[in-house]
């Protein structure tokens, strides 16, 4: 069953052809959540809002790219978590897990292949990314995550968050400025081959 049969099934009533959607994409919705967001319980209850809505106003998909049409909803969940937050400010709590340990970092940064320190060093340069990226007011986070780190091109992140594509290169070349000097002060986390990014 392909992408299109798959909604037109949804759209029947058949939750287990949309749950088959939610496994597909929930991996790309969650990063989005997060990487805007910056906490994990957070993203969690935004992308499950985001399905939610998705699953409501699925009808309302009229063809081109899915993934930018579910990554518009995603995007204004997260717009919607800001705005709840400015109106009941939330102290940010460690994650734990199952057994009430603190977690420094997301369970997909994990690589079984990495020696400890290697780990380190990344989960280290993660934490400094996300910081930076924390730095960026949500419109200009939200397109770098589109672009930068899930990769879409100019037309898709445009339509991701219903924008012309120049105000998506615009807010681009600026977030991109920003996060550069940002990460200057964190340039002894980066490889030796792209320590040169911080130094520019």
């Amino acid at each position: 069953m392909d992408l299109q049969d798959r909604i037109t099934e949804s759209l029947a009533g058949n939750l287990d052809a949309f749950n088959q959607i939610v496994r597909e994409y929930q991996s790309l919705v969650y990063n989005q959540a997060y990487r805007v967001i910056g906490e994990p319980d957070a993203a969690a209850d935004a992308t499950q809002e985001a399905f939610i809505s998705a699953y409501k106003k699925l009808h309302t998909y009229r063809g081109g790219s899915f993934k930018s049409w579910l990554l518009r909803i995603v995007s204004n969940a997260c717009y919607d978590e800001f705005r709840r937050r400015k109106r009941q400010p939330v102290v940010p709590l460690i994650p734990k897990n199952d057994e009430g340990e603190d977690v420094e970092s997301a369970p997909w940064l994990e690589d079984s292949t990495e020696n400890p320190e290697e780990f380190a060093q990344r989960k280290e340069l993660s934490k400094a990314i996300q910081s930076c990226l924390d730095r960026l007011d949500i419109e200009f986070k939200t397109v770098v995550v589109l672009v930068d780190i899930q990769g879409f091109d100019y037309a898709s992140a445009a339509a991701a968050v219903d924008s012309p594509v120049g105000t998506i290169k615009s807010r681009l070349a600026r977030a991109r400025k920003n996060l550069q000097d940002c990460l200057r002060g964190f340039k002894e986390l980066f490889p030796g081959s792209l320590r040169h990014l911080g130094e520019v």
